[in-house]
């Protein structure tokens, strides 16, 4: 008999906020958002929108996004690292594509880093195209991020 994992993937709530910073700190290590960050998108920013991913009731992971109008930009995604190379990320983006789909939205952009091959790999893997550069985007070490679109219209 072959047993199945339970999974989820659901909205995130300021109780999820404990696992979700070990989730952050896991996958972020030089410049994790802070838990405040998570608490104002989640209770005052009114184009935000944030998942987490479980796996038998373990949140392994989390998308954010804000929403305005019909475009759509993902603020940070991550998957444990003991969750990861097992399609869980390609898993919670394809939720997050169809959810957007279903809010409307047309366009999704992202901005990863220029030496991140690996979330740039899923990102076309799902569709994403390149859509420019932002120089000395990230603070910690002033790397350049990649801009990422996908049309999700179609």
């Amino acid at each position: 008999m072959i047993e199945q994992k339970k999974e989820q993937i659901r909205f995130m709530t300021v109780e999820d906020l404990d696992v979700v910073m070990e989730v952050e700190h896991d996958a972020f290590t030089t410049s994790p958002w802070d838990r405040s960050i998570f608490l104002t998108e989640l209770t005052s920013n009114q184009f935000a929108h944030y998942l987490v991913y479980e796996v038998e009731e373990e949140i392994i992971g989390y998308c954010g996004l804000w929403i305005v109008m019909d475009e759509a930009q993902i603020t940070n995604v991550a998957v444990h690292s003991k969750y990861r190379g097992k399609g869980h990320g390609e898993k919670l983006l394809r939720y997050v594509i169809a959810f957007l789909k279903q809010m409307g939205v047309v366009k999704l952009s992202l901005e990863v880093r220029v030496s991140n091959e690996v979330a740039q790999n899923l990102y076309r893997k799902i569709g994403f195209v390149e859509g420019g550069i932002r120089k000395n985007y990230y603070a910690d070490n002033l790397e350049d991020a990649l801009v990422m679109w996908v049309s999700i219209d179609e």
